[in-house]
């Protein structure tokens, strides 16, 4: 198997860092780039030069786990389920309170190396800030183990807590990662799309309380005046109607080319989730895939879908960080559910490059500041206003976590791809003009009536939000032709 550069190089700095005298690396890699085949022919090394004798991994999420077993099962060709003669095993966070003192005696009789994914969910520098999840990984394996390795995409956390077996530095605060693969970086690479976020508004909502009546021109105004919540406009049908049209259209549109392309919906509740896919069926005639925790195996659900052609799949809260299903290439967010976090993760789960002919990644959202504030922020790897690590009641605030190094020279991922650019340009544009017919033709009929009196009697409007730092990797080095037509696109959005 080829390893991508990046991977290359971090197994290489951490096996020397190993071999010295650090038991505890981190690896910041954005999502998508391939942080499970890396840890795994890590251990495989760690493994094969005698230096450990059983693997241990820890996700946060059962999906996760499953494909951690599999990739380290095929490194090794060994199992990883715990049993006799197995290698190791792969656990969910939830587990680290529940395993029997057979699995912690083997600190005490073998080298193990434990992998924790996504270890931002694990917090405390010590038993006084620890969270649940942090306090057996501080108390029992920290210094039992013989190494560890820690992934995150998003090395942060929205309680200010530090991430367990995390260093920052005293004057700072900056968190210390061994190794940083950014999101730029990984475009650059053509290891992640590069992503195209849109916003929807609405000129013209009417809300009608107590007999009295007001006016908001778009959903800012909407919500900063708090007359209703979040919540409420992401299950207005509405809304959700000109969302999935903008996503079914584009999805279509990639499927053209791309056929075993999917979409991803995430949803506020099972109930909502249920209604995205009423909506889904009786107004674009698609029937799309739901994955709850209600359902009995939804991790059997996750990876048929994984393997099939189908269209869409609607989640609540099993479908975001670590979960790989390459073929995601656009993604619907209803879910209310709003910190910078959990919208990267879900962004995350449409940037991994495949092999097919369209490598677009597109995420349709309601225009709310919060998650407009998010995607401006997509290619910075920690946002400064959440770089602040609290210790014993001390707050350390830093302009920014992590600072990447610029890249070596400019990236060219268009460079050598003019014509197909103008070709999508083409494409979309042509789709776009065909949504705003659809949506004109449907403003003439009487659709959802809103809960508490909310009218949503405007025009419904779109608009790119464009991350800052990616802009050169969009338009780097493609013909003025090109230039022309995405500027007519731009319009088009507004």
């Amino acid at each position: 198997m080829r390893l991508r550069n990046w991977q290359q190089k971090c197994i290489k700095i951490a096996l020397a860092k190993y071999k010295s005298t650090v038991k505890h690396f981190l690896t910041l890699a954005t999502p998508g780039a391939g942080k499970t085949v890396m840890a795994s022919v890590l251990a495989k090394r760690l493994y094969d030069e005698k230096l450990v004798d059983i693997i241990l991994c820890f996700s946060p999420s059962s999906v996760v786990s499953a494909d951690f077993a599999d990739e380290l099962s095929q490194q090794f060709n060994a199992r990883f389920d715990g049993s006799i003669g197995a290698l190791g095993d792969s656990y969910t966070y939830q587990a680290l309170n529940t395993l029997n003192e057979n699995v912690w005696q083997l600190f005490e009789q073998y080298r193990v190396f434990v992998i924790f994914d996504e270890i931002h969910h694990c917090a405390g520098s010590s038993i006084e800030d620890a969270n649940s999840w942090g306090s057996p990984i501080l108390n029992l394996i920290k210094e039992k183990a013989a190494f560890t390795l820690s992934l995150t995409g998003t090395p942060w956390r929205s309680d200010s807590l530090p991430i367990a077996l995390s260093n920052y530095c005293n004057e700072s605060g900056q968190i210390n990662c061994d190794y940083v693969y950014g999101l730029k970086e990984a475009i650059s690479d053509k290891v992640c799309r590069v992503p195209q976020i849109i916003a929807l508004d609405n000129n013209k909502i009417t809300l009608t309380k107590s007999e009295e009546t007001t006016t908001f021109t778009n959903f800012f105004e909407l919500l900063k005046a708090k007359v209703i919540s979040y919540s409420e406009l992401v299950t207005n049908e509405l809304v959700i109607e000109n969302l999935l049209l903008r996503a079914t259209n584009k999805l279509n549109e990639i499927r053209s080319i791309n056929p075993r392309a999917g979409g991803l919906i995430v949803a506020s509740s099972i109930s909502h989730a249920h209604v995205i896919n009423t909506i889904m069926r009786s107004k674009f005639n698609s029937n799309a895939i739901i994955v709850t925790s209600s359902e009995s195996e939804p991790d059997k659900i996750i990876k048929q879908f994984r393997q099939s052609d189908s269209e869409w799949l609607i989640s609540v809260g099993m479908v975001s960080e670590g979960t790989n299903i390459p073929r995601l290439q656009v993604c619907c967010n209803l879910t209310n559910y709003r910190t910078e976090l959990y919208f990267r993760q879900i962004l995350g789960r449409i940037l991994r490059m495949t092999d097919s002919g369209n490598q677009d990644a597109f995420m349709f959202m309601p225009a709310e500041p919060n998650l407009i504030d998010f995607a401006l922020r997509v290619a910075e790897d920690v946002p400064g206003e959440l770089g602040k690590v609290k210790i014993f009641d001390i707050e350390i605030e830093n302009e920014k976590s992590i600072v990447l190094e610029p890249l070596d020279s400019p990236p060219k991922v268009l460079a050598e791809e003019g014509d197909l650019f103008n070709i999508n340009l083409d494409r979309l544009i042509n789709n776009e003009k065909t949504a705003e017919t659809n949506l004109k033709n449907n403003s003439k009929t009487p659709l959802a009536k809103v809960a508490n009196n909310l009218i949503l009697n405007g025009d419904f409007n779109h608009r790119p939000i464009k991350p800052e730092g990616l802009d050169e990797l969009l338009l780097f080095d493609i013909s003025d032709e090109a230039h022309a037509k995405l500027e007519q696109l731009n319009r088009l959005f507004i």
